[in-house]
């Protein structure tokens, strides 16, 4: 057994641990020594891999909580994912994820500089690396595939990649890639009366087949997310959270998030939204892609291309840079703006409505909200009075877009009723009929 093993090797050096190779299996969590310092655990050479069974009952395979100065590298966590579905949905009354999800594959909880590197997980039934309250965390060339699980109805409840979460700070993920995973693939959370993530640096992950989102950025500050690249975001499409409109997003946003930058991120077959920016502000969008080039049946769930917004009661959308992005083959708009002070300018955005909301024939997916704001879904860049809550929205300068779609050249830059467009500085964009 892996414990007594483990316990051999802290007393021989309490710095070092060399898995065993081969197949370990746990039935139990492997909970390193509470305040453990300067510790290795390291793969065999020949291989290591910890096995959950079925009978499995903890936290996680791994769980370090208090530790400062532990690396993890090179073994391999196989989790019991006997089947999809299971009993989650998202976590009551504010829960911890710590403390809602159990058979994890790395749990880190209350520690410092925790470093995660060359670890592959496969079949981990909740989240392969779960960081709460910690600092100095880097996850770091880590290969996570055919993990997270549905709820009882088939959908995904988040599950299934990385997530940091409850104040995490000073953080890293890089050069890791995700596939197949239920529900989102890299994300921070917090609850609103919560720490904030901050410090935090993610690049260079490749993302394929999620059912979720591939990056949330969720009640932060001062992160950057630049050069991830990804493909097939809300696939299956069986597993959106459609009901609760949990739709994939590429480059998604919660709670408060400011002084952030989202840069250089190249995303193809986009099943919702290209970039969600509710709760965004003080903060660059710059430089990002997101291309849909199959028929538009293929994408059920497509939305707006770009959606800002301000349920957070902290966070007004303000201070914005929207520029350089390219987005094509979305349902409706590209952008929906709301807020002040935003800068929308020399973006691409092509073959946006293509639901072709404005026909005569008026379809289900064009119906919403048609009489009061009847231009809001088949205009290129729509400004709305409300966003979550109602705002104000004025003094946004939107200019040198190209927009391209069904439509467009009558409603390319239009606003709810109760904006003036006036009221912003709106020039030099090209609006076309779409050709394709």
């Amino acid at each position: 057994m892996l414990l007594p093993l483990l316990t051999f090797l802290f007393l021989a050096d309490p710095g070092f641990v060399r898995l065993p190779p081969g197949e370990t299996h746990l039935s139990r969590p492997l909970a390193l020594p509470a305040t453990s310092t300067h510790l290795r655990i390291l793969g065999d050479p020949a291989g290591s891999t910890l096995v959950l069974d079925p009978d499995f009952q903890g936290a996680a395979a791994i769980a370090i909580t208090g530790g400062t100065d532990v690396e993890l590298s090179g073994f391999t966590i196989i989790g019991n994912r006997s089947e999809l579905k299971s009993d989650w949905y998202l976590p009551l009354n504010e829960a911890a994820f710590a403390d809602f999800y159990s058979a994890n594959g790395i749990l880190v909880r209350n520690s410092h500089h925790v470093v995660i590197r060359k670890v592959r997980f496969r079949l981990v039934r909740a989240f392969p690396v779960l960081v709460n309250a910690s600092s100095a965390i880097t996850i770091d060339n880590v290969d996570i595939e055919d993990s997270g699980t549905l709820n009882r109805a088939g959908r995904n409840n988040t599950t299934g990649g990385i997530l940091l979460e409850e104040g995490v700070s000073q953080f890293e993920v890089r050069n890791s890639r995700l596939s197949s995973i239920s529900g989102n693939a890299i994300w921070t959370h917090s609850y609103s009366r919560s720490p904030r993530q901050s410090a935090g640096h993610i690049h260079g992950n490749t993302i394929q087949t999620v059912g979720r989102d591939a990056i949330q950025i969720g009640h932060a500050t001062n992160v950057l997310v630049e050069n991830n690249d990804g493909a097939s975001l809300g696939f299956p499409t069986s597993f959106v959270d459609v009901e609760n409109h949990g739709v994939a997003v590429a480059l998604d946003t919660a709670g408060n998030v400011d002084h952030t930058t989202y840069r250089d991120n190249h995303f193809t077959d986009v099943n919702g939204q290209c970039i969600d920016l509710d709760g965004f502000h003080h903060g660059d969008v710059t430089a990002n892609s997101c291309i849909n080039e199959k028929p538009a049946d293929a994408y059920p769930a497509s939305h707006y291309g770009i959606v800002f917004g301000n349920n957070h009661p902290a966070a007004d959308s303000s201070y914005i840079n929207l520029s350089g992005n390219t987005l094509q083959g979305f349902a409706y708009g590209a952008v929906f703006v709301i807020g002040t002070h935003n800068t929308i300018r020399n973006n691409r955005f092509l073959d946006v409505n293509r639901a072709h909301c404005g026909e005569t024939a008026l379809t289900a997916r064009c119906n919403y909200a048609l009489a009061e704001q009847p231009l809001l879904l088949k205009s290129g860049i729509y400004l709305a009075a409300n966003g979550g809550r109602p705002a104000t929205t004025r003094d946004n300068v939107i200019r040198g877009n190209t927009i391209t779609g069904f439509g467009i050249p009558a409603s390319c830059v239009a606003s709810d009723p109760a904006v003036s467009l006036a009221a912003n500085t709106i020039s030099g964009n090209i609006c076309t009929e779409n050709t394709q």
